[in-house]
């Protein structure tokens, strides 16, 4: 079987990867003899090192972010064989490395020990020195200069090839843009451009724009100020294609600010070149990472993020009038639902607000939407956002399919957790302990969700809350370096003091048995009577205080509405209870419900 399988493996492919002298083997097929997670990032998305041997060489690759679902889903694996479909080819400290950004695991070849005895792909430099192989590490993956870097690397090609105009430099993908790289083009479609905007600062007043910058792995915000505004602003148009290339300043984003999940974004300076590119065909056209409107509770308040959903309502424009700038603003709001069983209200503002005209039922993909908890759970679209009615994506025919089969005659829970009925919480929802063991909730590769009535038996008291970043809309977690002064990396801000946030592990029972929950901040704040800064305050007053508050949450007995998922980490896998928001049980509506179990069965 080895000798089969070794056959189909593209020898020397990985050494003609890096060197032009050599043909170029297309979708070249190679073993995977190593797959691990990276140490957590400044994004808090996971991150894979992935090895891959061709029989005589094995190289070291960082999986883009689109290609995580291979590794999550556990079909890329230790043993395994693939095709390289697509990927990025650099030189960094002398390090041979590739980010990988499509392939496919071939199944049908199996898996195996490693085959042969391949050796690590090393550099020939002018003297022919040998570099010995260093093992990869987050830091500083991208925060190296990348010297003897291709000229272009297609999405879809090995072989490298220069193009005309910026992209004479090299072409560098949006995730490997980083502080430290420099002499860098990037390829890249603008999404999003905002109006000019007046600014003032110490130094005086200025102008600024914004774009959105898309390829293949990711996006990254621009800003241009004062001369840039205005030499660049007419040249950028939505939906258009651009190569960009350096000197742009790269800085640490301003999640405020942003609807973005890069770390980094550009400011564009005097020699930053724009050019509009030929080809406007071989960058997306959008880029969507969508959160579930049954997960929305599981989102902290003020999170930016991509939501899709069927349109179940749209009401008509109305007008307010601001608090601060005594301005008034047009607003319309829209009720969105999805296949979770839950439904949402998202606000649009401004002229898209007058001038949406989706038809109920349409299906609507939103890019950059703020989450709030005003009533629960609510939504609102950002200036730099964008609305997509009936987006060509697979998201969207599958909602589509869902509706027209049974979703529109479904009714569906809202995310008021102050509602008293159990209109938050759908009844045939509702599970046992060992229900939701027996059923493998879970265990499909989308997350389950059930509702539970079970009492709190034990609360742990140790990590139950994180210092948290006081900036709107970050709460990353701070570090202390002297008192006084606690850093956020995120925002680039030190603050004289943090927010504690709860993330409480809880153990609860019903009649069937126990399992573990974890909650966020709004459940915790709930279930405990108090903040997490409280709490934390209330340790300085001795363990007896501290551990009275956790006396009192105990045993209390709680409706919670959960969701169920798959979590990885490495080689290990197991099913994740998160509570979405939790409320006292109501005797009544229980009454109701128990009576309704009754009458479902029928006896004679």
């Amino acid at each position: 079987m080895m000798v089969s399988q070794a056959s189909h493996i593209s020898v020397g492919a990985l050494s003609s990867i890096f060197d032009d002298t050599k043909p170029p083997i297309h979708e070249p097929i190679v073993q995977c003899v190593q797959v691990k997670p990276l140490p957590p990032q400044a994004s808090n998305q996971e991150r894979y090192r992935v090895v891959f041997s061709d029989i005589s060489n094995y190289v070291q690759t960082m999986l883009a972010l689109q290609a995580n679902h291979f590794v999550t889903d556990g079909s890329l694996h230790k043993g395994c064989f693939v095709r390289l479909k697509s990927f990025q080819a650099n030189s960094v400290k002398g390090k041979r490395i590739l980010i990988i950004l499509d392939l496919e695991v071939l199944k049908e070849l199996g898996e195996a020990e490693k085959i042969g005895d391949p050796k690590p792909l090393e550099n020939k430099l002018e003297e022919d020195k040998k570099l010995q192989p260093t093992t990869i590490s987050s830091n500083g993956f991208y925060g190296s200069k990348i010297q003897n870097a291709p000229h272009q690397v297609s999405s879809r090609a090995q072989q490298v090839r220069p193009v005309q105009g910026s992209a004479l430099a090299t072409i560098y993908p949006i995730e490997a843009i980083s502080p430290y790289a420099n002499k860098w083009t990037m390829k890249a479609r603008c999404t999003s451009k905002s109006a000019i905007k007046t600014y003032h600062g110490r130094s005086g007043d200025g102008t600024l724009f914004n774009v959105n910058l898309l390829d293949d792995s990711g996006e990254i915000r621009a800003t241009g100020f004062n001369e840039q505004c205005t030499a660049l602003y007419d040249l950028f148009q939505e939906g258009s294609v651009y190569y960009i290339s350096s000197p742009c300043r790269v800085q640490l984003a301003k999640k405020q600010f942003s609807n973005l999940s890069n770390d980094y974004e550009l400011t564009f300076e005097r020699d930053t070149l724009v050019e509009k590119a030929e080809d406007q065909n071989d960058v997306p056209q959008v880029r969507f990472n969508f959160t579930s409107i049954g997960d929305l509770q599981s989102v902290e308040k003020d999170t930016t993020i991509d939501v899709i959903g069927v349109l179940k309502k749209v009401e008509e424009t109305t007008q307010i009038v601001s608090k601060t700038t005594k301005k008034p603003y047009d607003k319309r709001e829209l009720t969105l639902v999805d296949n979770t069983g839950f439904l949402v209200r998202l606000t649009i503002w401004g002229t898209t607000a007058m001038n949406f005209g989706a038809a109920p039922e349409s299906v609507v993909a939103f890019k950059g939407v703020k989450v709030s908890d005003f009533g629960g759970r609510s939504l609102s679209l950002l200036s730099s956002g964008s609305v997509n009615v009936d987006p060509d994506i697979e998201e969207a025919h599958r909602l589509k399919g869902w509706y027209d089969a049974q979703g529109r005659d479904e009714s569906f829970a809202s995310h008021a957790p102050s509602a008293g009925t159990m209109s938050t919480i759908k009844r045939d929802q509702f599970k046992t302990i060992a229900q939701v063991r027996e059923e493998q909730l879970g265990m499909s590769e989308e997350p389950a969700y059930f509702s539970l009535r079970a009492t709190v038996l034990y609360i742990k008291q140790d990590n139950v809350c994180y210092p948290a970043c006081l900036s709107e809309g970050c709460n990353k977690k701070v570090t202390e370096l002297d008192p006084g002064q606690w850093r956020c990396e995120r925002c680039d801000k030190t603050h004289p003091r943090p927010e504690y946030r709860y993330i409480i592990p809880i153990n609860v029972s019903d009649h069937t048995g126990q399992l573990f929950l974890n909650c966020f901040d709004d459940v915790g704040k709930m279930m405990m009577g108090t903040t997490a800064d409280h709490l934390m305050e209330s340790k300085q007053d001795g363990e007896k205080a501290f551990g009275d508050i956790f006396q009192r949450a105990n045993c209390r007995t709680w409706t919670f509405a959960c969701r169920a998922k798959i979590d990885h980490y490495g080689d290990q896998q197991r099913i994740r209870y998160q509570v979405s928001f939790a409320r006292p049980v109501n005797y009544s509506d229980e009454a109701s419900r128990l009576a309704d179990m009754i009458d479902s069965y029928n006896i004679s």
